[in-house]
C-alpha cells in the first residue's frame, strides 16, 4: 500500500470515527426502527461530477446514521452503470473517503460478475478496493437473493 493511501485510509477512518460518533447518540436515544437489513441498488450513472454516486452513498449513511450502526446490516449492490462508483473512485479522493467510511461501518460492496465480463474490467486493477470475496455471479440474482434473505430493497 502506497503512502498516500495509507493516508487516506487513515483520514477515512477517523471521519467514519466521527461519522458515528454523531449519528450514534441519535439512534441510541430511540428504538424506532429496530434491526433491520438492507440492500442499496445502483446501476445507474454517476452523473456530472460523481454526484449521483455520492448522493447515494449520503443515502446509506443517513441510513446507518438514523438506525444505528449496530442496529443496521447493509449490502450495496454494483452492477451496469453503478460498477462506475468504484471505478470513478481510483481517481477522485471524496469518493474512496465515502467508500471507506461505509465499509468501516461494515457495509458490504458487491460487484456483478456479469458486468465485469461484459464490460472487460479487471476488478484488481480498475476498482478501487474490491477482492474476489465481494464478486458477485449476477447483481440482479444478488438482489433477488437477498430480498429472499430478508434484506428491505433500496434504490437510491
Amino acid at each position: 500500500m502506497t503512502i498516500l493511501k495509507q493516508i487516506r485510509s487513515t483520514i477515512a477512518a477517523g471521519l467514519a470515527v466521527l461519522t458515528l460518533m454523531a449519528g450514534g447518540a441519535l439512534a441510541q436515544d430511540s428504538d424506532r426502527y429496530g434491526q433491520q437489513k438492507v440492500v442499496y441498488h445502483i446501476n445507474g450513472n454517476g452523473g456530472e461530477g460523481d454526484n449521483a454516486y455520492r448522493g447515494a452513498l449520503r443515502n446509506v449513511q443517513n441510513h446507518i446514521n438514523a438506525v444505528g450502526r449496530d442496529n443496521i446490516e447493509v449490502k450495496v449492490v454494483l452492477h451496469g452503470n453503478g460498477v462506475g462508483l468504484l471505478q470513478n473512485a481510483m481517481a477522485n479522493e471524496q469518493l474512496q473517503m465515502d467508500v471507506t467510511s461505509l465499509r468501516g461501518q461494515n457495509v458490504e460492496f458487491v460487484v456483478c460478475n456479469n458486468t465485469l465480463t461484459g464490460r472487460d474490467i479487471d476488478y484488481e486493477t480498475d476498482l478501487f478496493e474490491v477482492f474476489e470475496e465481494q464478486i458477485v455471479p449476477s447483481g440482479v440474482a444478488e438482489l433477488s437473493y437477498l430480498q429472499g434473505q430478508g434484506y428491505t430493497y433500496v434504490k437510491p
